[in-house]
């Protein structure tokens, strides 16, 4: 073993970067996670370019726009619909994302008081 080796394995050996059980689990909500939320907001992106890149290229066209320019423009507007739509699909899916998170506590609250009330008697 080279002493470059040894030397990683010692500060590894120390705990720096380990992944202890030192506290509780807890996982995070995140809409990447979410199994609809993700392809959703894909689905988003894709629609919103293509919808913003078809309608620039479709009025550039009606007003006579060179074909240069007409694709610049088009580009530009399909970008625009693109970053539009994620914006869009990400906030929709975080305040749908919140709200199963906030009606699965409350499933959790009621049962966990239905239980002790079943407890006592």
């Amino acid at each position: 073993m080279s002493e470059k080796t040894k030397g990683r394995k010692a500060k590894d050996s120390k705990g720096k970067g380990k992944k202890g059980k030192s506290g509780p689990a807890v996982s995070a909500i995140s809409i990447a996670g979410h199994p609809y939320a993700s392809s959703s907001v894909r689905s988003f992106k894709a629609w919103g370019g293509l919808i913003g890149f078809s309608l620039a290229a479709f009025l550039s066209s009606r007003a006579g726009v060179p074909l240069t320019v007409l694709g610049l423009r088009a580009i530009v507007a399909g970008v625009a619909g693109y970053m539009i739509a994620w914006w869009c699909g990400v906030a929709v899916w975080r305040a749908i994302v919140a709200a199963e998170a906030r009606a699965m506590l409350d499933r959790r609250s009621t049962s966990d008081s239905a239980e002790a009330t079943s407890v006592k008697n």
